[in-house]
């Protein structure tokens, strides 16, 4: 029986280690767009209205 929860341990430890390292990827990407894409195009620019 330990041998299975010890078994178990290292299955749910992989799977939050993927969790952990997909959300730190969805939020770099995240961060990344939004500094790469906050400018405004040339034709936004005071237009007057």
């Amino acid at each position: 029986m330990w041998d299975n929860f010890l078994i178990t341990l290292s299955i749910m430890g992989k799977g939050m280690v993927g969790i952990f390292t997909v959300i730190i990827i969805i939020s770099l990407v995240v961060a990344l767009m939004g500094r790469f894409g906050s400018g405004k195009k040339p034709d936004e620019k005071n237009t007057g209205k």
